[in-house]
């Protein structure tokens, strides 16, 4: 099948239902015929109404037989939708992920769905089942994320199975007081006599009440046990481009002041060291040892030999030489302003990097600014700007030298993360830079075409996420298992981390805003059991230099119908996962394979659904309930950066989005593929959260298409790094003076990028509602003011995923694609 093109015949992109199963396009007297392919106002055409009725709630229970001790809710996620007749399927607010099907009790334990969700809330009972269905089987993970309560346990014995090692869990069962069974391999364990003993309550002879009995996401205190070596302190090196192309962009200045600022808040003690390495056609190295009356400056300009001049004095104690370390970054961007060097030695700095942490462990943090030009690992440009349009095929999506990935792999081996900031106008070529970070456990952040002056948004971007970078929690020299119950396995990992056996992550450093997803199997029948249960590991050393063992427990029951397994599909964590192994697939095969495997997901699951729970379809497009939302967030992955064909998209842009799907957490990622967009210029009462004496405004999510916007109105659309508030020409004078702080909208400045702080209660309620929205994310997002400025207003109109483009299906198109494909 195809996945793209407009082979389909031309209809509306906006429409709504008439009489006579006839539709309209909805831009009759719209003002936003924004885009040069919009269609003429009223093409009718036929609808493919259906021909028997749909079943009642009561009929659809009675028709699925043997499931009567199911929730209303897995019930409800069965309910036959039309797609193609109903039009409003995005739910009012946020898509809740679903319950479940567990008892009070266990349901009170479970993990939270933030940190740990399935793609299926049913588990099925053999693979045979799981095949039927269509649908992928999978986790997705946030491990380290930042928690408000947090259960640490310190106790001399951390209590596990001894056959399978699993942690003591809320879903172990007690025989006796003297004896447990592991939920995952099901032997029998014995009870240790301090376990007796819980320290909560101070109270003996009720193990199952002990905080690790009672919490499925807790911490323990590793005793040396964990350890392989005594751990290691907190350790940052920062490698920095300084060539004439980094200093026009300004950002050293930028980076130097945000590390002043924060020095004091860097995660660490009294143990913390830093140092830092400069670099452009040679490598410079600086002396901050303790006693120096200022930093010295060494250079080393043999780049194919590269040597570190005094080892000792190169990494120093940032308590005792805080003073220097403070003279170097106000005098840094100082040194290089009238630089003529060109060239970049980034290969070279980067080995210089590695023999300088290899003592240690650590996390060095890269600031690139253009393709590297000398020594090991230098690039060549090889993006054609003529076909970043194309519609066939995408070259160059992998790396095009394993130098990077070798350097990663040789640094995860000694602890050593690499993280990379890349702040670059030109190509780069971030498909082979980025490995640095894949295989090292690092993260990536990309500023394309950054200036400190010529582009404002991109610069406060940079100084937020600076400082989240440099002040977040972070964990050194990590291991993370997972493992599950007996008869399920795992046989895929996404995200940026070394493969160090089959179950085993080796992670560098690890970091509260980083993302990962598995893929499983069912190797044997789970019919023995009711429950299937999840367990991730995260053994790490603090920055403090405490060993500790961060440990998730998820629990989801086991189901033996193909309409439980439809009834409990996690539609979110479906698509972020189809999404991860549709960028492998780019990688591996081609882009238009993916695409056809996205396609062919949405094709296969409605057919398996239609024809598995039988007698219940009538004519038209399909889906139960809990996958209605299933084709408008494949369309709309089609649509994204990384995936998407027949729309401009630079080489670097896609490659950075393909590395977000594969390293982000599922809320980050669903924000990117389905932003949310609101109307803000008329708030409610009606709905509004009380929170801290704040009223937030909680407005209705509207569909992405040009059909819900006006003239009038004003709309913030969210799509997680990025914010865009697009005022209309007509909004009311009343908001644009109020929250904007401008007499009307022709005086809104083209590169407005922030809400001023006015004292009324309209500019109150808007900075209330957009810090609401900012608390759940990690990073601070870039907010555009979209006018008529021709940049932001594109990308505005990009997201509208729900409409046509010259070389993509509207969303009813692509329903009208789907059906074909399943009547083939």
């Amino acid at each position: 099948s195809s996945s793209s093109g407009s082979s389909a015949s031309p209809v509306p992109n906006n429409y709504d239902s008439l009489e006579g199963g006839m539709i309209a396009c909805g831009l009759g007297d719209c003002p936003l015929i924004c885009c040069s392919h919009a269609l003429p106002c009223l093409m009718l055409c036929p609808l493919p109404l259906s021909a028997q009725p749909f079943p009642t709630m009561s009929q659809l229970s009675a028709a699925l037989g043997g499931i009567g001790g199911v929730s209303e809710l897995e019930v409800e996620g069965l309910r036959p939708v039309n797609l193609l007749q109903e039009r409003n399927i995005l739910p009012p607010g946020p898509v809740p992920p679903p319950e479940p099907n567990l008892s009070t009790d266990l349901r009170k334990v479970n993990c939270s769905s933030d940190t740990f969700r399935c793609t299926l809330t049913n588990i099925p009972q053999t693979q045979a089942l799981l095949n039927k269905a269509k649908l992928p089987l999978g986790l997705l993970l946030h491990p380290f994320r930042d928690l408000t309560q947090l259960p640490v346990i310190t106790s001399n014995t951390i209590v596990r199975c001894r056959t399978c090692r699993t942690y003591i869990n809320p879903f172990v069962s007690f025989l006796d007081q003297k004896r447990w069974k592991c939920n995952l391999c099901y032997r029998v364990n014995d009870v240790p006599d301090e376990f007796m003993y819980n320290p909560v309550t101070r109270s003996y002879g009720e193990p199952h009440k002990r905080p690790e009995v009672q919490n499925s996401t807790v911490e323990f205190i590793a005793s040396s046990d964990y350890m392989l070596r005594p751990p290691q302190p907190a350790v940052y090196l920062f490698v920095l481009d300084v060539s004439h192309n980094a200093v026009e962009t300004g950002y050293l200045n930028i980076f130097c002041q945000s590390l002043l600022e924060n020095l004091d808040k860097l995660p660490g003690d009294t143990r913390t060291r830093v140092g830092f390495v400069t670099f452009d056609s040679t490598i410079h190295f600086y002396n901050l040892q303790d006693g120096l009356s200022q930093p010295q400056m060494l250079v080393v300009s043999d780049i194919d030999d590269v040597f570190i001049p005094t080892p000792d004095s190169l990494m120093v104690n940032l308590k005792e030489s805080k003073e220097l370390v403070k003279d170097l970054l106000n005098t840094l961007p100082a040194m290089f302003t009238h630089t003529r060097e060109t060239h970049s030695a980034l290969g070279p700095a980067l080995q210089a990097a590695y023999k300088l942490m290899s003592p240690t462990g650590g996390r060095v943090s890269v600031f690139q600014t253009q393709l590297p030009t000398l020594g090991a690992g230098l690039l060549q440009s090889r993006e054609d700007p003529n076909q970043r349009s194309s519609t066939k095929g995408v070259q160059h999506l992998g790396p095009a030298t394993d130098f990077y990935k070798k350097l990663a792999l040789d640094c995860s081996g000694q602890q050593i993360a690499v993280d990379l900031f890349l702040l670059s106008s030109q190509y780069s070529d971030l498909a082979s830079l980025a490995c640095m970070s894949k295989y090292s456990a690092g993260s990536i952040y990309y500023y394309p075409a950054f200036h400190r002056i010529h582009n404002l948004p991109l610069l406060g971007k940079f100084q937020k996420d600076l400082q989240r970078y440099l002040t977040r929690k972070i964990g050194f020299e990590a291991v993370m298992r997972i493992r599950c119950t007996k008869g399920l396995s795992i046989h895929t990992f996404h995200g940026n981390f070394f493969v160090r056996s089959t179950d085993l992550l080796s992670l560098a450093n690890v970091n509260p805003d980083s993302g990962f997803a598995v893929q499983m199997s069912i190797d044997e029948s789970l019919a023995d059991t009711s429950l299937a249960c999840f367990q991730a590991a995260l053994l790490y050393t603090s920055s403090k230099g405490k060993r500790r063992i961060r440990v998730h427990t998820l629990c989801l029951p086991v189901v033996s119908q193909l309409s439980d397994v439809f009834a409990g599909a996690d539609i979110q964590a479906i698509t972020c996962l189809l999404a991860n192994m549709a960028i492998d697939r780019a990688i591996s095969s081609s882009l238009s394979d993916a695409r056809d495997a996205l396609v062919n997901a949405v094709v296969d699951s409605l057919t398996a659904y239609r024809n598995g729970v039988s007698g219940l379809q009538p004519a038209g497009l399909t889906a139960p309930a809990a996958l209605r939302l299933f084709p408008l967030y494949v369309l709309a992955l089609l649509k994204q950066k990384a995936l998407r064909t027949g729309t401009s998209t630079r080489l670097d842009d896609r490659v950075f989005a393909m590395c977000e799907f594969k390293s982000q957490p599922l809320r980050h990622i669903m924000r990117m593929v389905h932003p949310d967009l609101f109307r803000v210029d008329n708030f409610s009462e009606q709905g509004a959260l009380h929170l801290n004496n704040c009223v937030v405004p909680q407005p209705q999510l509207l569909q992405l298409t040009a059909e819900k916007l006006t003239r009038e109105g004003a709309f913030l659309m969210d799509c997680g790094s990025v914010l865009y508030l697009w005022v209309g020409k007509s909004c009311s004078e009343l908001f644009i003076r109020d929250v904007l702080g401008c007499p009307n909208h022709t005086s809104i400045p083209q590169n407005m990028t922030q809400i001023p702080d006015l004292d009324n209660p309209y500019s109150e309620r808007m900075r209330t509602f957009l810090n609401w929205l900012q608390e759940s994310r990690p990073f601070w997002p870039v907010l555009y003011v979209v006018k008529d400025d021709a940049s932001a207003k594109i990308s505005f109109f990009q997201h509208l995923v729900e409409d046509r483009t010259e070389s993509a299906f509207s969303y009813y198109e692509f329903l009208l694609h789907i059906q074909q494909q399943m009547s083939k």
